[in-house]
């Protein structure tokens, strides 16, 4: 019997080369190859294997998902360490608080790998609502942030590590961001969606610190840095709002 079930479910013989000619204009179109020997797959076959082959195509972009989100977390489990030295060795407020956003990052990370474990409605919605608070506790510590740097005119020292580990994690969350974009849109899922647009506002911030690191190393622009952090803000409550109302 399972061979017997198996011949049934099993496509076709062809002549060499004829695969592609079958595939394109053979069962989905209810025609079979002019090379084939039988007849062709009956409509419910046809519809069996495209479900098959859309399923595969699933599985895969949320391993992809989940990949993307996995080195998102890894990467900012190290970035914790090396900005709290960096911090420590500058008295860098600036590079204090990036460590602070990648615990945020790490957060929204785990919040997606949960979600795409089970990819079901109400999980999705309490998803994004725990996305939207990483969104609020970002915006808040910009303005926090940046306020008691400006009050306090504070003065951080130079820090290559701190250049060097910004300028490489905006690249990398660059790069994240984009391919959460597009997996999340091609599994229409909006919690990958929206924690990639996390990722850009963690480039973008990473950006930000190391144009201030750099101008206060380079000018003694102190001031560059939590400058930048403001122009941020909007767009971390636009992004809160919109996963809030989910």
């Amino acid at each position: 019997m399972p061979g017997c079930c198996l011949a049934v479910l099993s496509p076709p013989a062809f002549e060499p080369g004829a695969e592609r000619a079958w595939v394109t204009h053979g069962p989905a179109f209810g025609k079979t190859s002019p090379n084939h020997n039988g007849g062709g797959w009956s409509s419910w076959q046809t519809a069996w294997l495209m479900g098959q082959l859309a399923t595969v195509d699933r599985d895969r972009l949320l391993a992809r998902g989940r990949f993307l989100e996995g080195v998102t977390l890894g990467w900012n489990v190290v970035g914790i360490i090396v900005l709290a030295v960096a911090a420590i060795a500058a008295r860098s407020v600036a590079l204090a608080g990036f460590g602070l956003d990648s615990l945020i990052e790490i957060g929204a990370s785990s919040v997606v790998l949960w979600e795409l474990a089970d990819v079901a409605a109400d999980r999705q919605r309490r998803a994004m609502r725990l996305i939207g608070a990483a969104f609020v506790a970002l915006a808040v510590y910009l303005v926090v942030q940046s306020t008691l740097v400006l009050v306090a005119g504070y003065h951080a020292r130079p820090s290559s590590l701190g250049i060097a580990w910004t300028a490489v994690t905006a690249a990398v969350m660059f790069a994240l961001a984009a391919g959460k974009a597009k997996t999340g849109t091609a599994l229409d899922n909006p919690v990958l969606r929206t924690e990639g647009r996390v990722t850009m506002i963690d480039g973008l911030l990473g950006a930000a610190v190391l144009i201030g690191l750099v101008l206060n190393a380079a000018f003694g622009w102190w001031w560059a840095d939590p400058a930048a952090g403001y122009v941020l803000v909007y767009y971390g409550i636009r992004e809160a709002h919109e996963a809030l109302t989910y």
